[in-house]
């Protein structure tokens, strides 16, 4: 055991973990896609054999959904089916809701301060189907849904601090108010609903809300990852990716549910919390069809209970901006995803220090690149002190390559005897053979931390540096024109640079450390950064820059603390008058020691048996 090889175990343990949270974010959509196409071919044939014309079947479709609505309306509120849709349009310094008379709700929602990938206004909930329903006893055949009719809107008024509209239906038991709150400056909207209790059976709504979420990042494929069903219930949040199959039943009280996508998300909140819900969504392709623009559609069915036919809700419709997400009570900020699966733990790491320092320099300087190098530089300062310790220890087993290449001359061949024989020259010489190998375990956390924060954090969204024209998506300088298998079609440059020199600390660390015999330790430092090349390709360029800043940072230190700050003489100094004191019994080296006297008396005996 060396200090080469405790190096190489941290390599080895980062790039083992790096497959395995990158194979298993990716298995599931392969698995659904397998199917999905199964399903669509088998589809596709027996819409060959036999089928209506789809003119036809749709024009026949509406007619028979025309008299059915009109039907369940009744007599006295089949004039306020069908008609000319009316929009009003209210807005505030951040948002424009454009409003619809169908089912009296939002018809879609402009951010102001947000573009899309063809430099329009983010729009949420702006997809054909979008809306929230519910239905209601109108005296008719049956219960007729809210969407069928057409509202009538009244006039945006002035309120403390924003802007109100309601939207009124008339029934023969009353009439249905839906009210909306605008707030300056604010992304959330108050939804008032009223709804004459004589219409309403069992004094609770079933509504059904449905949201087909549409691209709003330049890769679809990697936006698709980052997106997820979310909820609240009973004060616990948790998510399902949109890969997963539905449907999920919450049978407990559930404060709010959402579509979140990697930069904004849409929630519908119950104030007094709704008494259940039913969570189905239609799982998107892993691969991106022509065209295709849905991240997800989902649509959840929701148990309202009402207090005199009265239900206070709220919609929001905004950034997944975690501080501000945060100042409205409600758990919303559990959506932005700083840390899960097994590295849940991280969270903590981002809200406690990243977040606050990555503010603290945005107070600085506008320029984002800017402010991840100094982001990166109070990274590598706060674990300078692991930093130093592991140079050290490789100093020390610079200063020990001599003795450990008599040792291999000694044990040629030999390779348990060998590792007994250095294992117990570094307890004479008093050095760790695992110093050099926590910092870079230490460093794991720290960045699947930053892994979570670049790919959350909506300040970097569109922000340019250098040759990057979003710091929260890939650079994509070069561009191949063609597809490469798990590469893609470009090649991110600060992924080369990260690349480049992640192999030039490779090559630095293993000239400081003993040769190894191992053609496997040997060649993986090299073999590492080549796998980071496909890795990181499609990560965000705010990622692979602070990577590549911090491997410059290593180089630097590697030289300037082993030639300038690092005294070796001193340190074979103090190897010598380490081997002179007493040595302790017991520890960790003396019992790999006795394991490894144990391992050979063993091996010994079985050669012995095995002769005639």
């Amino acid at each position: 055991m060396n200090f080469d090889r405790n190096t190489i175990i941290g390599f080895v343990a980062l790039a083992v973990l790096f497959l395995g949270y990158f194979l298993y974010m990716n298995k599931e959509q392969r698995a659904y896609a397998e199917q999905k196409a199964i399903e669509q071919r088998k589809q596709d044939s027996l819409a060959k054999l036999k089928g209506p014309d789809p003119a036809t079947a749709r024009l026949d479709s509406l007619r028979a959904d025309s008299a059915q609505k009109a039907g369940a309306a009744g007599a006295q509120m089949a004039t306020q089916i069908g008609g000319p849709e009316q929009t009003v349009t209210v807005e505030n310094n951040v948002i424009r809701v454009v409003f619809t008379s169908k089912g009296g709700q939002p018809k879609y929602v402009e951010l102001k301060n947000y573009k899309a990938p063809d430099s329009s206004l983010v729009r949420l909930s702006a997809a054909p189907g979008d809306r929230i329903d519910y239905h209601l006893n109108t005296g008719g055949t049956g219960q007729a849904a809210i969407s069928s009719f057409n509202f009538t809107p009244g006039q945006a008024a002035p309120v403390a601090g924003g802007q109100r509209i309601a939207f009124t239906l008339n029934t023969p038991q009353g009439p249905v108010v839906h009210q909306y709150t605008l707030h300056e400056g604010d992304y959330m909207i108050d939804f008032d609903l009223q709804v004459p209790p004589a219409a309403v059976p069992n004094n609770a709504l079933d509504i059904v809300w449905t949201n087909k979420a549409q691209q709003l990042q330049r890769d679809l494929s990697y936006e698709r990852q980052q997106s997820a069903i979310t909820f609240l219930e009973d004060g616990d949040y948790d998510n399902y990716n949109v890969f997963k199959e539905g449907p999920k039943t919450l049978d407990k009280a559930v404060n709010w549910v959402g579509v979140k996508q990697q930069f904004f998300s849409t929630n519908l909140i119950a104030k007094k919390n709704f008494a259940s819900a039913n969570l189905t969504w239609t799982p998107p392709s892993s691969e991106v069809k022509p065209g295709d623009k849905t991240v997800v559609t989902a649509e959840t069915t929701l148990k309202l209970p009402l207090s005199n036919g009265a239900a206070p809700l709220a919609i929001y419709y905004g950034p997944n901006d975690y501080k501000l997400l945060k100042k409205y009570g409600y758990g919303l900020e559990s959506q932005v995803n700083l840390g899960s699966g097994m590295f849940a733990f991280v969270k903590y790491l981002n809200r406690w220090v990243i977040i606050p320092v990555f503010d603290f320099f945005r107070t600085m300087t506008s320029n984002m690149g800017i402010v991840i190098l100094l982001l990166t530089l109070f990274i590598r300062l706060l674990i300078s002190p692991l930093t130093y310790s592991s140079y050290l220890s490789g100093a020390k087993m610079k200063a020990l390559r001599p003795e450990i290449e008599k040792l291999k001359e000694k044990n040629q061949g030999d390779q348990q005897a060998q590792s007994m024989a250095q294992m117990q020259l570094f307890r004479e010489a008093g050095v760790n053979p695992m110093g050099g190998c926590l910092p870079a375990l230490f460093q794991i956390p720290i960045f699947f931390a930053l892994y979570n924060f670049f790919n959350s954090a909506i300040a970097l969204r569109g922000e340019h540096f250098l040759w990057s024209k979003d710091l929260s998506q890939y650079d994509a300088p070069i561009q191949f024109g063609f597809h490469i298998p798990m590469l893609g079609d470009h090649l991110s440059l600060f992924t080369i640079f990260a690349v480049v020199t992640s192999l030039l600390i490779s090559l630095y660390s293993m000239s400081m450390t003993p040769t190894q015999d191992n053609p496997m330790m040997k060649y993986m430092p090299y073999i590492f950064p080549v796998i980071m090349l496909f890795i990181f390709n499609k990560l965000p360029s705010a990622l692979t820059w602070y990577y590549t800043v911090s491997n410059v940072i290593t180089l630097l230190l590697q030289f300037v603390i082993q030639n300038y700050i690092i005294n070796h003489d001193k340190i074979l100094v103090q190897i010598e008058e380490n081997r002179k004191k007493p040595k302790k019994t017991g520890g960790w080296a003396e019992k790999m020691q006795q394991m490894q006297d144990q391992q050979k008396r063993m091996q010994e005996l079985q050669n012995k048996n095995k002769k005639p």
